[in-house]
């Protein structure tokens, strides 16, 4: 019995070990679910037909890729309508004195860049809702975390008032002040 956290580096090592697939991710968890030898436990079982396997893998793929589409299209939302044009308001700040701007010039930059990219990915997503999951766990979401990574270092720069979101600070400590 593993009484460690499931969720912490040890966990992967321990699976290994014990010879256990580690199904770190939603595509993955389905297609094993989904595959011939799990149908034929199901079926043996009497718990679910291949056919059933079948529905329940497409509206798992189905749900996982409506939900990821939807958080990618807020980020880039809250990016275009929200980070970039406070980001520009924060550079006005240092038209006189350049400078004083430190790294805010690239990690702006930076922002646009990277959702660029975003952008781009999602404009070829393949078609097919296992592959379409696939592409956009292993290839979108790295993308995302590469624009949350730079949204991030851009909270740390951005003049408090022109930032157009709660900061982690403010919805982790603030209900203590009030």
């Amino acid at each position: 019995i593993f009484s460690g956290n499931g969720y912490s580096s040890e966990w992967p090592i321990e699976a290994a070990r014990r010879g256990l697939p580690n199904l770190s991710t939603t595509p993955l968890a389905v297609a094993t679910m989904n595959s011939d030898k799990a149908k034929a436990v199901f079926g043996e079982l009497g718990i679910l037909s291949p056919e059933e396997c079948d529905a329940r893998a497409e509206v798992m793929y189905e749900s996982y890729v409506t939900q990821l589409g939807i958080e990618v299209q807020t980020l880039i939302s809250m990016v275009e309508s929200g980070i970039l044009p406070a980001c520009m308001k924060d550079m006005r700040n240092y038209e006189a004195f350049p400078e004083l701007g430190g790294p805010r010039e690239d990690v702006y930059k930076g922002i646009m860049v990277e959702t660029e990219k975003l952008k781009d990915l999602m404009k070829r997503v393949p078609s097919g809702l296992e592959s379409q999951a696939t592409y956009l766990c292993d290839v979108v979401k790295c993308q995302m975390v590469a624009v949350r990574q730079m949204v991030d270092r851009a909270e740390g720069l951005i003049e408090k008032e022109l930032y157009p979101y709660p900061t982690y600070e403010t919805m982790l400590y603030t209900h203590h002040s009030e």
